[in-house]
């Protein structure tokens, strides 16, 4: 395998893993809004905690556009 062959490789990879966190943040965030919608009385604690979820499932995605654009 060339050297040139394994950076798509990895690029292709990294794009994976952005699909997956985007995949990962519109479940997260539907069945927070499912939640309140069965119960909106608990909307405040709710939001907050899928704020924080959101933002950590964003990390793997800022990271892995970071790799992308480091692999040249």
């Amino acid at each position: 395998m060339t050297p040139e062959a394994a950076i798509y490789i990895a690029k292709g990879m990294c794009i994976i893993a952005m699909i997956g966190t985007a995949i990962g943040q519109g479940y997260l965030v539907g069945k927070t809004m499912e939640a309140i919608g069965r119960n909106p009385d608990i909307e405040g604690s709710l939001f907050s905690k899928m704020i924080i979820g959101v933002a950590m499932t964003e990390t793997t995605a800022i990271f892995a556009l970071v790799a992308f654009f480091l692999l040249g």
